[in-house]
Parts: C-alpha cells; structure tokens; sequence
C-alpha cells in the first residue's frame, strides 16, 4: 500500500483527477485505487471499460464518508500483467484480496457492468460485513439462453470484436459513447481518459476478454446466483440508467423480483454509466444509505 514509488502517467487529468493514487500488491499484479475520506466504508467498482476515474465526481460529492474506488488488473493504473487470465473468477479473486486487506465493515457496495458480478462475489463472501448495496446497470446470473447476450458475447468476444478492440481500441473508441443517454456528456477531454489506459495492444488483453466471459463465464455467474439469498435485502437501491443498450428495463426487473424491498429510480435520460451521467443523483441515494 501507500505510494509504491510510482509517478502518475503523463496523460492523466490530474485536475479532473485529483486523488492521491495507492497501490496493492494482488496475487496476479499491483492494483491501483484510491481512498479518500473517513467515515463508513463505500466501495465502488467498475465494470469495462472503464476505472475509477468513472467515479471522480460521485467521490467529490461523498462527504462524512470513506470512498474507495479500485481498477481492476488491466485497467486505469493498475498493472496490465502479461500472460495473466483476466477470467472474471480471477478478476474478483484480487479485488477480494484487495478489499480483504483493508478490513472493511459496514460497507456500501456500488456496483455497475462487470463491477456487479465481481462487487457481489466478495459481498456473497462476506455478507456480514456490507451495510448497503446500490447497484446500476449490471447482472449476476448466467445469459447463456438469452440471444442478446450470445450475439454480443459472439461478436465482441469472437475473432472480429477482439481484433477490433486489440487493433483500434474499440471498446472504449467505438462501443463506450454508444451506451451514453446523452453522448454530449462524453467530452473529448473525458474520452481521453478512458482512451489513454488502453493504449497499445499490449494494454488492451482484459478489455478484449470480458466480453467473451459473458458467455464463457456463466458456470462462474451461474454460482453467484444461486447464492443470491446470502446478500442482505435491506438497504437496497437500484440506480437505473433506462436508456441502457447493454442492460436494460429486463434486467432491472430480475434485480427487483430479488430486492422487492429495493428503492428503484428509473433515470429515463440516462445510459449505461450512472455515476458519469448522474453523479448528483448517485452520490445521494449512496450517502443515503451509508452514513
């Protein structure tokens, strides 16, 4: 932990990113995250492909509270380390080692796209130690049987949709404005740091996996599922961007069927990234349930 020794790349918006960067050492590479505040715990976890520059203005308006944002091996600043899996099972194996060290409780887990799965696997683990759970955008089951999924999964995750992200950074070129409600909010200036991480080919294998393991990982998705009941029911909010392409009204209602308790707010001009098109709004249904 602490500073590492590490500098802060020449392409990173320090103004728009102004926190102080530390670093963990995982079983498979250093991770970078950021903690910032005191007060109960919020950990919030992204998805592909972005890092925790997503949350920068969520973690702004979090005052009387601890935020702690990780980015996942192959992402933001964390390590890119050759000749590892990127599997999603392994992915959550460092965040948990992460979040283990920090001997957190009475946690609020903020969880969208893959951060979902990966989030909820260390709170299926540790159920005792999550206070809330405010979930955008993502699932935790097995979509092998529906056909959306497997056309996505079969062409991002196939042979043309990887050489198009290993080639010409298409997922966070191409794919990232497509999920906006409001592309206007996706400037050239926030673009850039979502661009900048993913570089080179070298820089771009776990972007090029997770979509693959959407399909290929519904054995490890299927697991979480069933069990789903270990995860607390109270203090629950369901933060909906409804203009989603990824995720949609469908999935917001298997979410509700779990958490028929859940505070729900429909955003219906918002897309895929709750926290970058609505962190206003984000950042209050979270302090809302963890102070």
């Amino acid at each position: 932990m602490g500073d590492n020794g590490r500098t802060s790349p020449s392409w990173l918006d320090t103004t728009a990113y102004p926190f102080a960067p530390r670093w963990f050492d995982a079983p498979d590479g250093t991770m970078h995250y950021l903690d910032e505040g005191t007060g109960n715990p919020v950990v919030l976890v992204h998805g592909n492909p972005t890092w925790s520059f997503q949350f920068r203005e969520v973690v702004r308006r979090l005052d009387g509270v601890r935020a702690i944002a990780p980015d996942h091996l192959g992402f933001g600043l964390s390590d890119k380390p050759r000749g590892y899996s990127y599997r999603p099972r392994d992915q959550a194996r460092n965040l948990a080692a992460l979040l283990d060290s920090l001997d957190l409780h009475d946690v609020t887990l903020v969880v969208g796209d893959w951060g979902g799965p990966l989030g909820l696997s260390w709170a299926l683990d540790h159920p005792d130690r999550v206070r809330s759970l405010v979930i955008t955008n993502t699932w935790m089951w097995s979509v092998r049987r529906d056909w959306y999924y497997q056309g996505f999964s079969g062409f991002m995750g196939g042979p043309i949709g990887r050489r198009l992200i290993m080639r010409r950074n298409f997922f966070a070129g191409g794919f990232l404005p497509q999920v906006y409600g409001d592309r206007t909010k996706l400037t050239p200036e926030i673009h850039a740091q979502y661009l900048a991480p993913l570089g080179t080919p070298d820089d771009r294998v776990g972007c090029a996996r997770f979509p693959r393991e959407i399909i290929a990982s519904s054995e490890w998705l299927d697991s979480l599922w069933r069990r789903r009941g270990a995860l607390p029911h109270e203090r629950v909010t369901l933060a909906w961007g409804m203009k989603d392409k990824a995720f949609r009204a469908k999935e917001l209602d298997r979410w509700q069927s779990l958490f028929p308790s859940a505070r729900v707010l429909r955003l219906g001009d918002c897309g895929h990234f709750v926290a970058e098109e609505h962190p206003d709004v984000l950042a209050a249904e979270i302090l809302a349930v963890a102070r």
